[in-house]
């Protein structure tokens, strides 16, 4: 096994023959038999062990088990303690999602601060059947079906293609030592009854039914790729980049057959994966959205409108700006100017008789209710039907600031300044206000 190891990790992890990584090491078979794969390799890395403090005095024996092993090896230990119970009453969920939270997000600053790329956990084949048979059980896509990746940014998984079974036999050949888990036998668990009772039927059904597993999910993985790459060209099609955000064509939409699943292939990365919300949207009114952890799909009209969620806290406060304030860079960059004579306003620059002003002037983003009166109108209009009349999606109007004077909009900056402080005597101070 050794040999066909340190070739799997020339062929398929290259990288790590030349950087230093760390090894995730519970004290349990599977981490040990890949820690000494790696030491016979003659690779470079430190370990990293998580006490979950879930098992009493057998967490303390899997942390000692570890430091020890490591002092014997002369390899570097990180150690930490979680407060998982803690940690669940807080946050909810089942502990095993919450010990792997805490410990993914400890592998990620442990990497940052020591500045080291890779760590590897030591997932194997069977790890991969259980994955699958619980993603199929519970209704997925072809991407719960292609498996643990092997691969992702920090993560490297390279004893995937070797069965449980087969680091048994490594570890006994080889006289390695290791702790047991009394929680692996408790078939309360999914993936304990998953791998106690179900995968053993399965290996009975067929004797190389793991060989057969791992060529399936290679085949459904280069099916993935192949259905990525045909979204992905569809994407340049619809997905018309726009200020920031997406606008996708309704009709198109419409079109695709199956729509389902072109809707599902579309968006679900987005974080939107109920398909007959997705389908409604296409017919509901225009305002209509839908709204993922990081993205807002909203109707406008004959279009769908896709932006991500990045509210900031400043957009939610209002700016102050002094008599004698000459240029502002937050929120927006504004430059204010006394002129000896006034132009014609643009989207950029509006030209205000100064004297009509109220100090401090407010910059803040529209809400509800809010009136104006545009130029060259003289009569009042509510921004949300200024708004509609000028077609502004949903989307663009929540990144629209407006200026104000004493409660009243003096322009709707990039859009139209208001008739009530035009300039109608050019014998006062004309102040120009431009966007920079």
């Amino acid at each position: 096994m050794l040999k066909a190891f340190k070739k799997h990790i020339e062929d398929s992890f290259p990288e790590l023959l030349d950087n230093h990584f760390i090894i995730a090491c519970s004290g349990g078979l599977d981490s040990m038999v890949l820690t000494d794969l790696c030491q016979q390799a003659q690779l470079q890395f430190s370990l990293a062990h998580c006490n979950f403090r879930l098992r009493g005095e057998d967490s303390i024996g899997d942390e000692n088990f570890v430091r020890e092993y490591g002092e014997k090896l002369g390899i570097v230990v990180y150690v930490t303690h979680f407060d998982t119970i803690d940690y669940v009453n807080e946050h909810k969920g089942s502990v095993q999602m919450a010990a792997r939270e805490l410990r993914y997000t400890w592998f990620e600053q442990l990497l940052v601060q020591h500045n080291i790329p890779y760590i590897l956990t030591a997932h194997h084949a069977n790890d991969n059947v259980e994955t699958f048979l619980i993603n199929l059980s519970r209704g997925t896509g072809i991407d719960g079906l292609i498996g643990i990746p092997a691969k992702t940014a920090i993560l490297r998984r390279p004893l995937l293609p070797y069965t449980r079974q087969e680091l048994e036999l490594y570890a006994e050949e080889h006289e390695l030592n290791w702790r047991e888990d009394a929680s692996n036998t408790d078939t309360k668990y999914l993936r304990n009854k998953i791998r106690l009772e179900i995968i053993p039927k399965l290996s009975e059904l067929h004797p190389t039914f793991f060989d057969n597993f791992n060529n399936t999910i290679h085949y459904l993985s280069q099916t993935e790729t192949i259905a990525s790459a045909c979204l992905g060209k569809l994407k340049e099609e619809l997905f018309i980049e726009i200020d920031n955000k997406f606008e996708i064509s309704i009709s198109k939409l419409k079109k695709l057959n199956p729509l389902s699943t072109y809707l599902y292939g579309l968006f679900n990365e987005y974080g939107f994966k109920e398909l007959e919300n997705l389908e409604a949207l296409l017919d509901g009114l225009s305002g209509k959205q839908l709204v993922s952890s990081t993205h807002v799909l909203v109707k406008n009209r004959d279009v769908l409108l896709l932006s991500p969620i990045d509210k900031k806290e400043d957009e939610e406060q209002e700016f102050l700006i002094k008599e004698n304030l000459v240029e502002i860079n937050h929120p927006l960059s504004l430059k204010f100017s006394v002129v000896p004579e006034r132009y014609n306003n643009s989207l950029k620059e509006i030209f205000v008789q100064k004297n009509t002003l109220k100090y401090p002037l407010v910059i803040r983003k529209w809400k509800k209710g809010d009136y104006f009166y545009p130029l060259g109108l003289n009569h009042k209009k509510k921004l949300s039907k200024f708004f509609k009349d000028e077609k502004v999606d949903v989307l663009s109007k929540e990144e629209i600031w407006l200026l104000c004077s004493n409660e009243q909009i003096v322009w709707v900056i990039g859009m139209r300044a208001d008739h009530r402080f035009r300039v109608e005597n050019s014998a006062e101070e004309i102040l120009k206000i431009e966007m920079t």
